[in-house]
């Protein structure tokens, strides 16, 4: 009998190589189905394993990548109409009511691998699937993981690099020790899915992931966490082995400013086992904004953890939501005078400088008031709740920074005159003096700061 055909497709993971391709596509083939895993942001669509596919199945783990799914939905069922048609990840639930109307026939969302399997299993049925989908929208369920096969996914060289200090650019590669998060932040797309739950990737098979990638070229390994100290014995068991077997290897994770204070004692464990930075939400500089957002920090923990940092000659990459209904003029120069006097000017990728408050289905924020009575009926296309912010003037600077930002980055300009730039627009906006930037060292080179060539989004 010949074996089920099943396409995974990817669309966009911040320029990664998937983990979630290659981990399901080593449970499907353990249970003899024949994969073909195909990475949309780095790849052709390939006609010829679409066609023959009994089981499509796209992968949704961010805003961008399910847009992206549905805008090449209707090739991928002009060539095959008759495969079973699945998405996953943790856009798939939340935005279930859309995607089963364009002709989705499973949904699901957590921990996605046995369902993937179950699925398969039901279209091997002599009776064929029925007609309610029995696996769990959401399920949590804890899973014995298998290592990651990537063998068909486009090579590690094809993806965002690390540009590193000493100039020379290093290939990176991807995986997970980890998935969903402990915490309850309000914007999070994380939290309709998880719900404050998290669940670990077993050791063995997070550095089994790792021994393959380090393989086939791997310099740098960036850990897709949301939190890599959710399980913190987890986290550090894991950074101490893998230094143990590969001490030139280098990494970066990404950490709540929370758990960076709580956990303040393992930041030279980080250092130590090879880290070259920690990504952190900070979002915003007022506190205010911050509340809403349930992040669990205030400015003044935020610039703690800065100081920590150098103390511990670490560096920190933080990432904003620096345009929300509640940020003004003068808040948005707060934010910009903040970043330069903590020094921060260079470890900040321009596009964050840039980013809207996004209030996707299911969003924690329609818990607030202010956010329901000001939000539009839900747009399909965007997949977000739109929302016009009451100073008109701050959504013309945000539109203006993103055209300047990209603009700016296609330039190849510095961080440093990207941002001297924002700094200008933004104070004569807001009608205030265009005062000298509050930084010391302007002249430091981009390059002193490690980062992957593929900016933070979402």
């Amino acid at each position: 009998m010949e074996s089920t055909r099943c396409v995974l497709i990817s669309t966009y993971e911040l320029g990664r190589q998937p983990f979630g391709l290659a981990s399901p596509a080593a449970w499907l083939r353990r249970a003899g189905a024949r994969v073909s895993c195909l990475d949309l942001s780095r790849e052709p669509l390939r006609e010829e394993p679409v066609c023959q596919a009994d089981l499509i199945a796209f992968y949704v783990p961010m805003h961008t990548a399910t847009r992206l799914a549905v805008e090449v939905l209707p090739v991928v069922r002009k060539l095959n109409p008759r495969a079973h048609l699945c998405f996953y990840g943790l856009y798939a639930p939340v935005n279930e009511s859309l995607l089963r109307r364009l002709g989705a026939d499973t949904i699901l969302g957590g921990e996605f691998e046995e369902s993937l399997v179950s699925v398969l299993e039901r279209l091997r049925s002599p009776t064929g699937p029925p007609n309610a989908q029995p696996e769990p929208r959401v399920s949590l369920a804890r899973q014995r993981f298998l290592a990651p096969e990537r063998h068909d996914l486009p090579p590690l060289s094809r993806y965002a690099h690390l540009n590193h200090a000493d100039g020379k650019p290093r290939t990176v590669g991807y995986t997970e020790a980890s998935r969903g998060c402990k915490h309850l932040c309000r914007h999070c797309p994380i939290v309709p899915v998880y719900g404050g739950r998290f669940r670990i990737v077993q050791p063995d098979v997070v550095l089994e992931d790792i021994r393959r990638q380090v393989e086939a070229g791997a310099e740098h390994i960036t850990f897709g966490d949301p939190d890599f100290f959710n399980g913190i014995r987890h986290a550090i068991g894991v950074v101490t082995t893998l230094h143990r077997h590969y001490p030139s290897l280098t990494y970066d994770v990404t950490i709540k400013i929370e758990h960076l204070l709580e956990h303040a004692e393992h930041l030279r464990t980080l250092g130590d086992t090879g880290c070259l930075f920690v990504t952190s939400a900070v979002e915003a500089v007022d506190d205010s904004i911050l509340a809403r957002l349930d992040k669990g920090h205030t400015c003044a923990d935020f610039a703690a953890v800065v100081e920590m940092f150098r103390d511990a000659g670490l560096v920190l990459s933080p990432t904003f939501v620096a345009f929300t209904p509640w940020t003004t003029l003068d808040g948005y120069c707060e934010l910009l005078r903040r970043i330069a006097e903590l020094d921060l000017i260079e470890n900040v990728a321009p596009v964050q400088l840039a980013i809207r408050l996004l209030v996707p289905a299911g969003s924690r924020l329609l818990e607030l008031r202010e956010v329901r009575e000001m939000v539009q009926p839900f747009d399909e296309d965007a997949l977000v709740y739109p929302w016009t912010h009451n100073d008109p003037r701050v959504d013309d600077l945000c539109a203006k920074i993103q055209a300047l930002v990209q603009k700016a980055q296609k330039n190849g300009d510095t961080r440093w005159a990207i941002f001297e730039r924002v700094w200008k627009l933004a104070h004569k906006t807001a009608g205030l003096p265009v005062e000298e930037i509050p930084q010391e060292d302007v002249g430091v080179s981009r390059a002193a700061i490690p980062y992957l060539t593929e900016p933070w989004y979402c």
